[in-house]
């Protein structure tokens, strides 16, 4: 099973810095998918919500406010302003990241549809978690 290395860096420091099967996007133009050995780009990132695929096909989701994305064959880098990884161990942990993200993303955005989008993503990444 073939992988890519994943990093998503903010200002403060890392989020995420692992292996992956498959990066999924909120590009400018819309989602887009990465899979190992993926054509070289850079581009901007839209907010959103990135899913990551791990080894053991696990989902992970991290909420993003804007950023930029390299990807390579190997590699994909993604500098992001600001992230919020859906994850815990209890489900107040999963509601406080919950909150964290739908700060960030109103924080960013203009458009109640863009808000509605990202948070009907993430209240259905964190069911998925429970």
């Amino acid at each position: 099973m073939e992988t890519l290395h994943l990093e998503i860096v903010t200002p403060n420091g890392s989020i995420y810095d692992g292996v992956a099967l498959e990066v999924t996007l909120p590009g400018e133009e819309g989602e887009f998918g990465v899979l190992p050995h993926h054509a070289s780009l850079t581009t901007l990132l839209q907010a959103g919500v990135i899913d990551i695929e791990k080894e053991d096909k696990t989902i992970e989701s991290i909420v993003v406010n804007w950023g930029v994305v390299q990807v390579d064959e190997e590699k994909v880098v993604v500098l992001v302003d600001g992230a919020v990884a859906i994850r815990g161990t209890s489900e107040s942990d999963i509601a406080k990241a919950l909150d964290e993200a739908k700060t960030l993303i109103s924080d960013v955005s203009d458009s109640n549809l863009a808000i509605a989008s990202v948070s009907a993503r993430i209240e259905s990444a964190a069911h998925n978690l429970v």
